[in-house]
């Protein structure tokens, strides 16, 4: 069986606002990942400058905060077989215009500061773990069995 790991997924407050969150919970259950944690919020200001603190002295970090800050948010946790690297192709590039058919930012953004989603980086160790810890207690995280995983993994 191939070595599962953790991720952190978050629909945007546009995604949220366009009635997005059925669809791309689907996406990710259909393709196999397991569902683990998940939680409607609002992101205050300190939570999103410490989540967005990597690009703090960029020129469009204030407007990621408020924007982040703006309405309800979706935050969850997906597990499966290498998931950040799996959620991160499904999710598309960060500008929806670069992002195949096919791809949640593909298919349902248009526009690179209203892309509807937001996933864990691959190509950054450790960064699903940190984002986890930030959104997440650890007794918010449910472990179970899908029935179907027999189905899924060698």
């Amino acid at each position: 069986m191939s070595e599962r790991e953790r991720t952190f997924v978050m629909v945007k407050p546009d995604g949220v606002q366009r009635g997005l969150i059925g669809e791309i919970v689907s996406r990710f259950e259909d393709r196999g990942l397991k569902l683990v944690g998940g939680k409607f919020m609002r992101i205050d200001r300190d939570l999103a400058e410490e989540h967005y603190g990597e690009h703090a002295d960029k020129p469009f970090f204030e407007g990621l905060v408020e924007f982040i800050t703006s309405g309800p948010v979706f935050a969850m946790v997906w597990e499966g077989a290498d998931a950040t690297r799996q959620v991160r192709s499904m999710v598309g590039e960060t500008d929806p215009a670069e992002s195949p058919a096919g791809t949640i930012r593909g298919d349902l953004g248009l526009d690179l500061g209203r892309n509807v989603i937001h996933a864990s980086d691959h190509e950054d160790p450790g960064s699903n773990e940190r984002e986890i810890d930030l959104f997440f207690d650890d007794e918010e995280l449910i472990d179970y069995d899908r029935v179907d995983e027999g189905w899924l993994y060698e």
